[in-house]
């Protein structure tokens, strides 16, 4: 199915995204803040080569307080100012307010975990969006995303989706300089009621060339 949208549509849905989260802030972290997810946190902390650590689009800040707790330098950022205060008393750090097109680093982390979040974003902007990622990591540096399984792009639930599965996402990401696909995996969603969903689980590595 095709998904036509102009620019004024990709704005207006990343305002409605973020009023969704600051909306349903409350409701939002309870559904995920006491989530089990160390199977995959530790999964990305053992590929990490260092431990500087930016947690892209942190929700709740459930991860950024388990990697600080490993011993990780986290930076962490949300688009949902409500989510940033929550994340901010949660964590114990400063949660940066900011939009991931605003990413304007370089050679800055040595792994990114982008957790269910850049899922938001319609793949024009999304792979613009891989291009500063990639620029803020140093070298050998991982990122860690996900997206649920699927082709579907466009709003659902008050918010905008972009979808992948394995094939498609690495016909995606083949335009993306510097960046490989390490590890893939599927899982089951982890919140309760919702194990019946799948999700595409992706470990990327940034190359020399």
């Amino acid at each position: 199915m095709l998904y036509i949208f102009y620019q004024g549509d990709h704005q207006n849905m990343k305002n409605q995204t973020i009023a969704y989260y600051n909306q349903n802030a409350a409701s939002f972290i309870q559904g995920t803040v006491s989530v089990d997810f160390q199977m995959t946190q530790d999964k990305f902390l053992n590929a990490l080569p260092g431990k500087r650590v930016l947690d892209f689009g942190c929700g709740s800040g459930r991860d950024t307080k388990y990697f600080l707790g490993n011993g990780l330098a986290v930076t962490a950022m949300d688009g949902s100012e409500e989510l940033c205060k929550y994340a901010s008393a949660h964590t114990g750090i400063p949660v940066k307010n900011m939009i991931f097109q605003d990413l304007d680093e370089m050679n800055q982390y040595d792994g990114i975990w982008a957790c269910s979040s850049i899922l938001h974003l319609p793949k024009k902007e999304l792979k613009m969006v891989f291009h500063k990622m990639v620029t803020a990591l140093d070298t050998n540096g991982i990122i860690y995303t996900s997206f649920k399984y699927g082709t579907f792009e466009g709003e659902r639930s008050g918010r905008f989706f972009t979808d992948f599965t394995p094939d498609t996402f690495s016909d995606f990401i083949k335009d993306v300089a510097q960046i490989r696909i390490e590890e893939e995996w599927l899982t089951d969603d982890v919140r309760p009621g919702r194990e019946r969903e799948k999700w595409l689980n992706l470990i990327l590595k940034k190359t020399g060339f």
